[in-house]
């Protein structure tokens, strides 16, 4: 019968799909429910923070005044699921407060906000790309002092190794070519200011690395649509398995993924591997 096949693609999800097919499906296909993540709802809280920050007048953008923004960020998200689900010591919960504050402060490194004139923040972008039909959030779009659109992504987690950080620029001409798509015109360059360490890698997508992002999604497309008509997604193993919460699911690590379904929650019917009185 196969799988419902999703109804678009985003950065993520892409990469997700190459990564391993196995975790793409139960996150963005059966849409199986993950515990809260430390570092994810860090990366949500300075993303707020910087938010903020930028629509603040130029002049008040300083770092006591982002520190101020990271508290409000805290006081929106003190009933969210995704902070209240986090099961830290208090020790931890030191930690991870401390370490967002670090990030903001980072942040003043890589750039001057007060020289920064955003024109759209956390900007939701959906193109279709031929029968494929993306979509992408960008964290701030500006113009430059020569007119240019200017792409800006904030990571909050490691600088990836020169291997992974070609792999996380398709994601930037994604951006590049959702941007050309709707708003008519392609960015001059794609920031991605990564806080851990502080450094920026900057990417000047250009007519060609953006015409091949609907090529390469339509092949991505076929394939994924293949997987749901034979439901075979198969697993990817790799150093990323072991923060992956569907390890214990994976065939590659002895689980089974029909027994994914308990994620849902108590109440959930998993059906057996095996026909029920088989064996005895």
């Amino acid at each position: 019968m196969g799988l419902a096949f999703p109804p678009s693609l985003s950065p993520s999800s892409v990469s997700a799909f190459k990564s391993c097919p196995l975790a793409f499906r139960f996150s963005y296909i059966d849409r199986l429910p993950e515990p809260p993540s430390a570092a994810a709802t860090k990366g949500t809280l300075v993303h707020r923070a910087l938010e903020l920050l930028m629509l603040r007048p130029p002049a008040d953008r300083t770092v006591p005044a982002a520190l101020a923004d990271l508290a409000t960020a805290r006081l929106e998200m003190a009933d969210d699921p995704e902070l209240v689900g986090l099961e830290l010591s208090d020790d931890e919960w030191a930690a991870f407060d401390a370490d967002a504050e670090e990030l903001v402060r980072r942040y003043f490194q890589l750039e001057d906000p007060r020289a920064v004139s955003p024109n759209g923040l956390e900007l939701k972008l959906t193109a279709q790309f031929g029968r494929v039909t993306l979509r992408g959030v960008i964290d701030r779009l500006e113009i430059d002092e020569e007119g240019e659109l200017v792409v800006t992504d904030y990571k909050t987690g490691s600088v990836p190794s020169e291997f992974a950080e070609n792999a996380r620029l398709s994601g930037v001409h994604i951006y590049a070519a959702l941007c050309e798509q709707m708003l008519g015109k392609r960015p001059a360059r794609v920031q991605l200011y990564y806080l851990s360490r502080p450094e920026a890698i900057i990417a000047r997508p250009t007519a060609q690395s953006v015409a091949g992002v609907g090529r390469r999604a339509d092949a991505l497309w076929a394939a994924i649509l293949r997987a749901c008509e034979r439901e075979d997604f198969r697993p990817h193993p790799g150093p990323l398995c072991d923060y992956c919460t569907f390890k214990p699911y994976c065939p590659a690590f002895g689980g089974d993924p029909v027994q994914a379904a308990e994620l849902r929650g108590p109440g959930t019917v998993i059906e057996p591997s095996l026909p029920l009185g088989v064996g005895t």
